[in-house]
């Protein structure tokens, strides 16, 4: 069974396949990914590296965690499960502002 580990402390300019390159040293990797910002497309200084097995995951903790990658001493432990965040809502709900108009609204004159 594969096993998901967490990658922090990335340099921004650090790519997918530089982060592969450097989990294929230690074992089988299965997928890599570094997350990137949506609107300028750079590294946000973290990702995702998937190895084949719990063995191979466990072997990348302790032979990579603190190893330099581009002038970075990276970080590497066990990815933990994606919290539910909840929905988030950017309707016009509005406060009240303390003159018991909403600040959303507009004044009337």
């Amino acid at each position: 069974m594969s096993k998901k580990l967490f990658v922090g402390r990335l340099a921004y300019e650090t790519t997918s396949s530089q982060l592969e390159e450097l989990f294929a040293q230690v074992g089988t990797v299965v997928s890599a990914t570094v997350i990137m910002d949506k609107f300028t497309g750079q590294g946000k200084g973290f990702g995702f590296v998937e190895m084949s097995s719990e063995e191979e995951a466990q072997k990348a903790i302790d032979t990579l965690n603190g190893k330099d990658l581009a002038g970075r001493n990276i970080v590497v432990s066990e990815a933990r499960p994606q919290e539910d965040r909840g929905r988030r809502s950017f309707g016009q709900g509005g406060s009240d502002n303390g003159n018991g108009r909403s600040k959303f609204r507009s004044k009337r004159w």
